[in-house]
């Protein structure tokens, strides 16, 4: 779908960043998938029959950050310099966290939170044939820094 004839009255359009300063720039999001002890248990071992559940959302958290400006309609395509998805486990939660880093005129936080969205997806769509009622919660930003705002921090 072509936005080009929007205009700024209300409607739609990708911001201009032709003017924008080139910053080093990351940003850092979460999200926590939960699902039950024995759904947790097949994780951990191994035994979920798609594969390597945290191997493959990272591989997943990893490729979406690359793709962000395929699916998020005003998304500026970024030279992502790193995307890095790390997981940290509890008996029944799994707690997914997302770095992105850039040099460029625009942010990357778009790019983390689609990181830790899909991560969090894949491990549903690998686990649902054990359990339908994971929940997937709490995606936010953590940080930010580079550009004309700075730092952020939650």
């Amino acid at each position: 779908m072509d936005f080009s004839h929007i205009n700024e009255q209300g409607r739609a359009h990708m911001v201009d960043v032709t003017d924008k300063t080139e910053t080093f720039r990351t940003a850092t999001a979460s999200c926590t998938v939960t699902v039950n002890k024995s759904t947790m248990e097949l994780i951990k071992s191994g035994g979920i029959k798609k594969g390597d559940v945290l191997s493959v959302a990272q591989v997943a958290g990893i490729m979406a950050a690359k793709h962000t400006p395929d699916i998020i309609p005003m998304c500026h395509p970024l030279a992502l310099s790193s995307a890095d998805i790390s997981f940290t486990l509890t008996d029944t939660e799994i707690h997914i966290a997302s770095e992105v880093k850039c040099k460029g005129v625009t942010g990357v936080e778009m790019e983390a939170l689609t990181a830790a969205s899909a991560a969090a997806l894949t491990v549903y769509d690998m686990c649902k044939s054990v359990q339908k009622d994971i929940v997937i919660s709490d995606i936010m930003l953590l940080h930010k820094s580079g550009g004309k705002s700075g730092e952020y921090n939650r």
